[in-house]
């Protein structure tokens, strides 16, 4: 995995800009034009050739910046674990999330999941890391079993087969401006907007693409050539506040980077996390999100969580790989 970020604090910028203007960039979905789409469907215009998105460069990295970079191998969820939870926006509720997300990594997370419960459980990452990363399923809509041949159920209009992930890939990177610092372990991060389509979308960051076309991530689904998989790029916020591992709205302790790559004042940058993941899907096959029942499986409401449960010394051989300019994996 390249350690760089294709999307980089320029695509961020898109959230502001003017519909029209985003279209003409081919980055921002249209939404349907009729009456709201119901369904497990996806509306008319969910989705965008991949040689019509135009590529999206990264900003050139300054004089000191951290260029290497950290890769894990947590699997692609080969165990099923599955649930309708989300721990880090709804802790202690049952089936919070209304709709099915897949987990890599700590093998545990639940609704009921504690810090102390994550660190005492198993992992699929092959380095012994016990974080958990978890973002919706995506479906092959039709049929009535709402489910998959793992007994995962549809939920509030989230039916169809699931799709299981061809590949997951997992990677740190540094910050193109200067040096990353620790993340702290429990550390909760959140990428994406799960209501984008009925909020105004300002936290909407959902990438999707093709493999073999890099730089080139969609507020859309993405059509992808025969023999070219699927994806969804997962960015996670990288300049922490130095002092919370979560607050109130679950954003404000870990933002974004400004345009150019610098952290706002007030934060420091921690290792860039990316999740690519990647689905063999049939050209000509439609796809649908799983989502709030109120967003139709909109593509722009794609997120993902993560929670650090890495111990401190292995964070650390982190940070000294990425600040080294050196490419580990693990």
């Amino acid at each position: 995995m390249s350690g760089k970020r294709t999307r980089g604090p320029a695509f961020a910028a898109l959230a502001g800009l003017a519909a029209i203007a985003a279209l003409c960039l081919g980055v921002l979905r249209p939404g349907p034009t009729g009456p709201a789409h119901a369904g497990p469907v996806p509306a008319p215009g969910w989705s965008v050739d991949i040689r019509e998105v135009a590529p999206m460069a990264d900003p050139p990295p300054a004089p000191g910046a951290s260029t290497g970079s950290w890769t894990e191998d947590c699997g692609r969820n080969e165990e099923h674990h599955r649930n309708t939870d989300n721990v880090v926006l709804s802790p202690g509720v049952s089936m919070g999330a209304h709709h099915t997300h897949d987990y890599v990594g700590n093998l545990s997370t639940d609704a009921f999941s504690t810090d102390d419960s994550l660190a005492a459980a198993g992992t699929t990452c092959t380095d012994g890391d016990r974080s958990t990363f978890f973002w919706p399923v995506l479906r092959v809509p039709g049929g009535e079993g709402g489910g998959d041949a793992h007994g995962t159920a549809g939920t509030d209009g989230n039916t169809g087969t699931v799709l299981d992930p061809a590949s997951v890939s997992i990677g740190f990177s540094g910050s193109p401006t200067g040096q990353v610092v620790p993340m702290p372990r429990f550390l909760r991060l959140v990428t994406g907007d799960a209501k984008a389509a009925t909020d105004g979308g300002a936290h909407a960051r959902a990438e999707w693409g093709c493999e073999g076309f890099p730089g080139r991530l969609s507020l859309r689904y993405t059509r992808c050539p025969v023999g070219h998989r699927l994806t969804t790029t997962l960015d996670f916020p990288d300049c922490w506040d130095g002092l919370r591992t979560d607050s109130a709205d679950h954003r404000s302790h870990a933002v974004f980077p400004l345009p150019g790559g610098s952290c706002p004042q007030g934060t420091f940058p921690v290792p860039h996390l990316r999740v690519v993941v990647a689905y063999a899907v049939p050209p000509g096959t439609p796809v649908a999100l799983d989502s709030f029942p109120e967003q139709r499986h909109d593509p722009s409401t794609g997120h993902a969580l993560f929670i650090d449960v890495m111990s401190d010394s292995r964070m650390a051989e982190v940070v000294a790989c990425i600040n080294e300019g050196r490419h580990c994996r693990d």
